[in-house]
């Protein structure tokens, strides 16, 4: 089964944890600024980034495989990603405080928008083993160079080694050939509720 140990180290590809959770935050919401799915959950740039900061502090930075891509000092791509057997969940106490940061953005309707997208999500997820890739966003000035392919490339190339499969959610159809063209393919699509933009679930085989 997949490991981190597994995934080989790439120049100017670093693997980061808690000391970077503020960089992960960033550029994650600056990619996702413009994102349909993420718009409508938070509202704005700023829950956002609130959000995105807690994930990474809570979750993906020290139970996760976290990647930040720089190039001369700048950092100008990020990854968060979950392996085969990584804790998935969040503490109660950060639930809670993210939850409140929904709530103080936006209110009733933001709250119930994120406990509904969070069930929806945990729904759809497989339940085989697999690498589970939550966000990959490129910074605006790194944009159109191809650095989200070659940030998530040595984690899909363990996967093929491993045999393990990954999985996503893609919450932005603009997207949808970048990630057909890294092998994943649709598995459905849904929605956290009715009048929400869609999330596609999708997997990628081992090769």
């Amino acid at each position: 089964m997949l490991t981190a140990s597994d995934i080989v180290s790439v120049e100017g590809i670093d693997r980061v944890g808690p000391e970077s959770v503020a960089a992960l935050a960033a550029i994650t919401a600056d990619a996702f600024r413009d994102d349909p799915f993420n718009k409508w959950l938070f509202g704005g740039f700023e829950p956002m980034q609130r959000t995105f900061h807690g994930f990474a502090r809570h979750i993906y930075a020290p139970n996760g495989f976290c990647q930040i891509l720089r190039e001369e000092g700048e950092d100008l791509a990020a990854a968060m990603w979950l392996m085969p057997g990584d804790e998935p969940e969040m503490p109660a106490i950060a639930m809670l405080q993210t939850y409140w940061g929904l709530f103080a953005s936006g209110g009733w309707g933001a709250l119930m928008r994120g406990k509904a997208a969070g069930e929806a999500m945990e729904k759809h997820h497989p339940a085989e083993p697999h690498a589970y890739l939550f966000t990959v966003g490129v910074a605006g000035a790194g944009r159109g160079r191809g650095l989200g392919r070659r940030l998530i490339r040595p984690v899909l190339d363990a996967c093929d080694r491993a045999g393990t499969m990954a999985y996503l959610e893609n919450s932005n159809p603009a997207n949808r050939r970048f990630y057909n063209s890294l092998g994943f393919e649709r598995v459905e699509l849904f929605h956290a509720t009715t009048d929400s933009p869609p999330l596609e679930a999708m997997k990628r085989l081992p090769r």
